[in-house]
């Protein structure tokens, strides 16, 4: 069967560097820094301080007043990216067939903030005290099931929860739902809120999280004083069409996704393979997947953690996947200006990819000042970078040695 082709029409996002597609690419090519102080709760007696949180939301622009208070934050997210994204697609829904238009978007946790406020409403009142909404707001998949019932999309409906590889995941199933001929179009990404008190304490006791004090020196993916991640929040949204189908209504096309990569290390529930295997192995198929040799290649968005283990490893994954190329391969990590959204980051990171063929531009690593002599790549330190792009990858690498990677094409028209 022939393969039909697959291009973006749509982007939504909400992130801590922007409440928009538009408002967070100009403040990513600005090299903004979204990490800040936490305000979610007091971190008086909390070692981690800092966090991406997304600024100045207001679900009800999007959202009825009464149904925000029966959504988690995370589905709050995905409604109002999606909102956002469909709208910038030019969609006109009703006169599109509903069972051709499904939704696969990811979370890695879902509502934790719910499940930690409704667990204190038992203890203090009794658990059959606890809100009517708590499992649906809850759970992971719901901002995909939300989505599909406001819009009225009745194809396939999904939600991987696959870590922090899971909002890559989303976009690649999506992508090769339509490809092979099951929709025409699909609404995807990821979405994360967890920035709360057991959020934060569960990551911090298992040493994954920086504790530095500084915005600056917090979230700094491949420098030598990187002390772990950043947690994030927030929400990517992308939606995917077929080819004809666009061009048959006009859309504009930002960019063609072309191929798409997943696996498993199978070897540690939360450290990558050593030389990070598993991570060049995944993108040596997305390459496959696509018919694209290393050196068409010039742009990779990498899942750059600011973890010691993520970046080291994925810098190796690159070298051993594109061979004497890597040295001349553009290599950024936009987390160290969101932090890491978990499985959200997918989503949002997607959302630059597309971006950045677009505009051909490659935004920076910021906040980089000790090279560490494991991440040897040009990680375009600081400051972004007008160039030609003809292919981009985005990476994604969770916990359980969860990979995925998209590789998506310049449109030309």
């Amino acid at each position: 069967m022939e393969k039909r082709r697959v291009v973006i029409t749509g982007l939504g996002t909400v992130n801590p560097i922007g409440n928009s597609a538009a408002d967070s690419w100009q403040a990513a090519k600005e090299g903004k820094c979204g990490i800040g102080p936490i305000t979610a709760f007091d971190t008086t007696n909390f070692k981690v301080k800092l966090a991406g949180e997304v600024k100045d939301f207001d679900p009800t622009t999007v959202i009825d007043k009464r149904e925000v208070k029966k959504m988690a934050r995370f589905t709050q997210f995905a409604l109002y990216a999606a909102d956002e994204a469909i709208k910038d697609s030019g969609l006109d829904l009703a006169a599109e067939d509903a069972a051709s238009i499904g939704v696969i978007v990811s979370s890695g946790i879902g509502g934790l903030p719910t499940i930690e406020a409704e667990h204190s409403r038992g203890m203090e009142r009794g658990f059959e005290k606890v809100s009517p909404y708590f499992v649906p707001m809850s759970i992971a998949n719901m901002a995909a099931g939300q989505i599909a019932i406001r819009y009225g999309l009745k194809g396939m409906c999904s939600c991987p929860v696959t870590a922090c590889a899971g909002g890559t995941n989303a976009v690649g199933d999506a992508f090769h739902r339509i490809r092979d001929g099951y929709e025409q179009m699909m609404v995807c990404g990821g979405a994360e809120s967890t920035i709360s008190e057991l959020g934060i304490g569960g990551f911090t006791s298992m040493k994954a999280l920086s504790t530095a004090t500084d915005p600056d020196r917090a979230s700094i993916p491949f420098d030598a004083d990187r002390s772990g991640f950043v947690m994030g929040e927030g929400r990517g949204i992308l939606v995917l069409e077929e080819l004809g189908h666009a061009q048959a209504r006009g859309a504009k096309i930002y960019a063609e996704v072309v191929g798409y990569g997943a696996n498993c290390d199978a070897y540690h529930f939360t450290a990558p393979a050593p030389g990070g295997a598993g991570a060049a192995a995944c993108m040596a198929l997305t390459l496959a997947d696509a018919g694209v040799a290393p050196d068409q290649v010039d742009y990779i968005n990498a899942h750059g953690t600011s973890t010691h283990m993520n970046d080291s490893c994925e810098t190796a994954a690159i070298h051993t996947a594109f061979g004497e190329w890597a040295e001349k391969l553009c290599v950024s990590s936009t987390k160290s200006m969101t932090g890491h959204l978990l499985g959200g980051a997918g989503g949002v990171e997607a959302v630059f990819t597309a971006l950045a063929l677009h505009d051909d531009f490659v935004p920076a690593t910021i906040h980089p000042q000790n090279p560490d002599p494991e991440c040897d790549l040009d990680y375009v330190p600081n400051t972004g970078r007008q160039q030609i792009l003809r292919y981009a990858m985005s990476n994604s690498l969770g916990f359980g040695g969860h990979n995925a990677c998209l590789l998506m094409k310049k449109w030309e028209g």
